[in-house]
This record gives C-alpha cells, structure tokens and sequence, in this order.
C-alpha cells in the first residue's frame, strides 16, 4: 500500500524537470502521470476478480515483481514515451497491490481486529502520498530524476520478501474446469473506464468535442459491460450484488468523498500561493499536512471503528468532513495559513475515519472468494472519484473565480473561487450524508421481525 501511493505521487514533482529533460510540453509530460493512474483505474477491478480464481498469494507477489521490473524501466528510459509505457506497467503492479493488499486482511486478521488492518493500510497510504513530493525533490536534486523511479526497486524486492515470507500460501491450485475468468467483460471495463478517466482528465479542465466523445463512448461501454455480464456464467462483477444497499451505498459515498478530498489538492496550491502569497517551497510543507494528519488518525480511527462499528463511524467522519468543508467555504483570507490548516486537518483526520469506517463495514462480511473483486470496487470507486474530483472541482474553482487563467487571477478571486468550491464540496458531503443514513435506516429495517 505505501509503495502504491508513493508511486502516485513521487512523479508529480518531476513534471517540470521531466518537460526540461524530454524537451516536451506539459500535455505530453502530464502522460507520466497519467499512464500510472489510468492503468491502476482500468484494470484494478479485474485484477482483483483474478486474485480470487488464481490465487491472491500467488498474483500480488507476481504483481509486486511487475511493480519492481517497471522501476527499473522507469528509472532507465531513454526516451517520454518508454517512460510513459514503463509507469503503465509499474500502474498494472500497483492495481494488482492495491486491490489484493485489502483483500487479504479477510484471510489473515481476525474479524474484531478489520478496522485497526485497514486504519493501518490507510496510514500506510496515507505516508506513502506525503512521502512522495519531499522525497522526490531531494532525490531530484541531490542525484536526477531517474532516482524517484530507482528508489522503488529496493523497496519492492523487501516487499516481495515480506510478502513471499509471511503470507498465507493459496489454500488450493486453480481448478482447470472450474470459474474461468471473464475475459470479455474485462475488455470492456477496461475500455469503458479508460475512456471515462479521459474524458475528465483531457483539457485540463475545459470540456471540448473530445471530451463529449469520451464521455458517450464511456456510456456506451457501461450498456455493452452491462449486457455482456448477464451473458456469462462467470461474470467479471456479478450485477446481483448491487442489490445489496449497504455495498452500493457504500461505494456511491467513497465516490463523493473521494471527489471532494480531490479538491484539497485542486485548489489548495493556488489558494496559497495566490491568496495567501506562499513561495512554492511553504505551499508543499502546508499541502503536505493533510497527508500526515491521515497518517497519524488512521491508526486510532481502525481502534475506534473495532469497538464502535463500521456503520456509526462512516456516518461521524462524514460530519467531520462537511463540518471541515463548510467552515473553509467561510474562511476569510486574513486568517492565513492557521485559517487555512485547521479546517484541512478537520477534513482530513474525517477522511481517515470514514475510509477506514467504510472499508472494514464492506469487507467485514464479504464472501472469501469475492473478497478480491469487492476490493477492487472499493479502489475503483475511490479512483474514480479522485479522476472526477480533478475536472469537476477544477471547473468548479475556476468558474467562481471567474477567469481563464488561475495563474494570473487575483487573490481575492482565487479565495472567492476556494469558498465557493468548498460549499460545492460540502454539498456534496450532504449527499453521501443521506445516501449512507438511508442505507443504515433500510439495514435496521430488514433486521426488524415481521408480523
């Protein structure tokens, strides 16, 4: 999980440096980026699925090994586009660690102890994200850009060692005539989602014909996935299990969370910077306190979601999040930087109590042989809410501050553009309020006895 999230954000730093190197425009260098996410947001879900008919032991330790390799690729590419194929690969390793890592804290913790393994893997994630832009402009500076990729190669051959040591070993071989792994229905998620991650993530922000496009397409791939999952006896996702509220509630609010905690990291830098007047180098330790708020929260929040519940605590840290929300979209400038890192830390330490809340309340009763593709929904809709988050946000933020250029605008746009996006934000957080005290009211119902 740390060496994923750290994958993530190590490479945002190199983007100037990368643009200077290749003699290459931001929207080509910007793939760097891209190719990791897109790859773990296509195949994360599907990974998962073949986790549970191949064995998760065996495929996240051939998972971690492609992670590895793809370092090293990194880390010697001669040229932006065998950079860009190498953070695919490197992208396909980390879907197949971050959806099978969750997985396996059904197989390997007891039951009372789900929430404190996932506040840990949360944790993890969490120092992996603010371990990222620090470590990396000291690798950049102190030896060159190839080292942010170099880095992970011994990192990953300690986690494969971990892994291969400590892991429970597949309980049985893969049946030869047993579930076979749905390889239509694959494709099309796989197109479908890559298309979607497209449409939101081309322009920058400004929504085209292309976009439009993307979109349509996407829908389209959503009917055809649809259509081909209930011709299959071996489906990718059985279509079955989104009858049970309390998962599809559960994956609709990651979404919405996700997407708002997305807008901490849209707009966050150029508040800052332009509102608050930060250099560059204050504006990356300020962004990098919602980070370490979640790493130090995570752990006591899975304490806390053992004795309490799943279901109580997604709904608290909710509350912390639009508490959070709506007291920066009232957050006059002249409060500065403190005005600023209080409500994040609210919404962070919220974040870190509803993820690992929501987490433990999914994976707590699921079947063990769907415990990879539930999983791999779990992630997905997180990723799909951070790919969302970064052109809805965006366009939010830059349509209240009223001007096409961010850069240039004047601070007291920009803070007016900050509050409107997080009354946006909290709005947002109202929604997955209803939708997850909806879901708890429907599960209390079904428990009642009849007649």
């Amino acid at each position: 999980m740390l060496l994923s999230s750290l994958g993530t954000s190590i490479a945002n730093v190199a983007l100037p440096t990368l643009a200077r190197e290749f003699a290459a425009p931001f929207q080509e260098v910007q793939w760097i980026v891209l190719a990791y996410l897109l790859a773990i947001t296509t195949m994360i879900v599907s990974v998962g699925r073949l986790g549970d008919i191949t064995g998760r032991r065996r495929l996240l330790l051939a998972g971690i090994s492609l992670f590895t390799a793809a370092s090293v690729l990194c880390g010697v590419a001669s040229t932006l586009w065998m950079l860009i194929a190498a953070r695919a690969a490197q992208g396909l390793g980390a879907a197949v660690m971050m959806a099978l890592t969750i997985a396996f804290v059904g197989e390997t913790v007891p039951k009372a102890r789900t929430g404190s393994a996932m506040g840990l893997l949360g944790t993890m994630s969490a120092i992996g994200t603010a371990l990222g832009p620090s470590l990396g402009g000291v690798l950049i500076s102190g030896l060159s850009w190839r080292a942010i990729f170099l880095v992970s190669v011994p990192l990953g051959v300690l986690t494969f060692l971990l892994a291969h040591r400590y892991l429970p070993v597949d309980r049985r071989a893969p049946k030869a005539g047993g579930t076979r792994f749905d390889s239509a229905g694959t494709l099309l998620l796989a197109v479908t989602l890559a298309a979607y991650a497209l449409a939101m993530t081309t322009g920058r922000g400004s929504f085209g014909p292309l976009n439009v496009a993307l979109l349509l397409a996407a829908a389209f791939g959503v009917g055809l996935f649809v259509l081909a999952e209930t011709r299959t006896a071996s489906p990718l996702i059985r279509l079955t299990m989104f009858r049970d509220a309390a998962l599809s509630a559960s994956l609709a609010t990651s979404a919405l969370v996700s997407t708002v905690m997305m807008a901490t990291l849209v707009v966050g830098p150029f508040y800052l910077s332009r509102a608050l007047g930060l250099d560059a180098a204050p504006v990356g330790l300020v962004m990098s306190v919602g980070p370490l708020v979640a790493a130090v929260t995570g752990v006591p929040a899975g304490r806390i979601v053992d004795r309490l519940g799943g279901g109580r605590m997604t709904i608290l840290g909710l509350i912390g999040i639009a508490v959070g929300s709506l007291i920066l979209s009232a957050m006059p400038t002249r409060l500065g930087i403190p005005g600023y890192i209080a409500p994040i830390a609210v919404i962070t330490a919220g974040y870190a109590l509803f993820q690992t809340a929501n987490n433990t309340a999914v994976m707590s009763d699921v079947r063990p042989d769907q415990r990879g593709v539930i999983s791999g929904m779990l992630n997905l809709s997180r990723n799909l809410g951070l790919v969302t988050g970064a052109s809805v946000m965006g366009a939010v933020f830059a349509l209240a501050s009223a001007t096409t250029d961010i850069g240039a605008a004047h601070p007291d746009a920009v803070a007016t553009g900050m509050r409107v996006t997080f009354a946006v934000a909290a709005m947002l957080i109202v929604v997955a309020l209803a939708i997850a005290a909806g879901s708890r009211a429907l599960a209390r119902r079904s428990l009642e006895p009849t007649g």
